[in-house]
């Protein structure tokens, strides 16, 4: 393919699967996207390390550029989701009317192929400043490729991770906490309502406790762009047959937080809903446990990388839009190292991990356009 040739590299990346393993047993994973990614960037003039992040996982950090102008790095993953359910081919990477079907081709293979195009223009046009691309794998899991490009010392002056944002300005978005609430009761027979403790039912009353806690709490916790803090349920199981008190039920909770919130919070904040429905339900038994926390992200809407993306999309006669993010993404992990990252790409979050995924081709072009801009002038600035 042509050197800079955003939608050629969207093709090739879409046509290859990259199923998420730790998603889908038996998936290949990213080691064939990754390879295809660092042969065509290297032929593209790029100094290129392949960076195993896990067994047969790799990044692919690749940099153009180099001087005493400042550092700017773009981040996007490589990892796609199930396919069972998608209503076309997911792997053809099929255009119709200028939209190009595939998974991954909204989330966010578009992405990494405006952002990689975009460096190699940049370097074109002669950046002063070192502009990296690093494609990760496992952010649709646990991020371990971002956790391995931070662990191995990797700074940058600023970010922009190119997830599906329809070419708004995303500075922030919320994180997540998982908590699982183990209900206990004690088994016996159907019959001897003297002996059973229904633990189903009292994950029931916790449960009511939770609806509570989120009307009469959580939905007065806002953020400018995020909305509220939330909560939901995501699975619930217990029980061994229809006339046994069933001894144990779990509740597996997601509560979406807020910049500013922490797992402990959350985990607190349930410990608490818990023991104040114990006050109404004798005996209850509710047993808490913290299992996976992301941090939240916000970058201010003045910050330097939000104001020079600005400046940008008006250089590229684009509209200047700014939003807050829906899902959770890299950007908090960047964040917390130290290095500002924003959202910033083509595609439609709508469209992540749904039937029929697709992105705008001339959406992708403009991307690249943009993202180069930003490079040229973000990096001719002294660090």
């Amino acid at each position: 393919m042509a050197p800079g040739d955003a939608r050629a590299l969207l093709r090739a990346l879409v046509a290859t699967d990259s199923r998420n393993p730790d998603l889908v047993p038996g998936a290949p994973g990213e080691g064939a996207v990754a390879q295809l990614l660092a042969n065509v960037l290297a032929s593209w003039g790029f100094r290129v390390n392949v960076q195993e992040a896990a067994p047969g996982r790799p990044n692919v950090i690749a940099t153009v550029g180099g001087g005493r102008g400042k550092s700017l790095l773009f981040n996007g993953h490589i990892d796609v989701v199930a396919v069972d359910t998608m209503t076309h081919a997911p792997f053809a990477a099929e255009e119709t009317d200028g939209r190009l079907y595939g998974r991954g081709a909204s989330d966010m293979k578009a992405g990494v192929a405006a952002m990689c195009a975009a460096a190699h223009r940049a370097i074109a046009r002669g950046v002063a400043g070192t502009v990296t691309v690093a494609a990760v794998v496992d952010e649709e899991f646990k991020s371990i490729g971002t956790r391995a490009l931070i662990a191995s010392g990797f700074r940058a002056d600023a970010a922009i991770v190119t997830e599906p944002t329809q070419l708004a300005i995303m500075p922030a978005h919320r994180g997540f906490t998982w908590v699982r609430v183990t209900c206990r009761g004690r088994a016996a027979h159907g019959s001897r309502y003297d002996l059973g403790v229904d633990a189903i039912l009292h994950a029931a009353h916790v449960m009511r406790g939770l609806d509570d806690f989120q009307r009469s709490e959580l939905d007065a916790r806002t953020h400018k762009l995020l909305g509220h803090a939330s909560l939901h349920a995501g699975t619930i199981a217990g029980g061994s047959g229809w006339s046994t008190y069933p001894e144990e039920c779990r509740l597996e909770i997601e509560r979406r937080t807020l910049p500013g919130e922490t797992g402990d919070d959350v985990v607190a904040e349930i410990q608490h809903v818990c023991d104040r429905v114990r006050q109404s339900v004798p005996g209850l038994r509710a047993d808490v446990e913290h299992v996976f926390s992301q941090l939240p992200s916000d970058v201010a809407e003045d910050a330097p990388i939000c104001s020079a993306l600005a400046d940008a999309l008006r250089g590229c006669g684009e509209p200047v839009r700014v939003a807050g993010m829906s899902a959770w993404t890299d950007a908090a992990l960047l964040n917390a190292a130290g290095i500002p990252a924003i959202c910033f790409g083509p595609g439609d979050m709508m469209l992540a991990h749904a039937n029929a995924e697709w992105v705008e081709l001339a959406e992708v072009d403009r991307a690249a356009d943009v993202l180069a801009q930003l490079a040229v002038r973000w990096c001719a600035t002294a660090a």
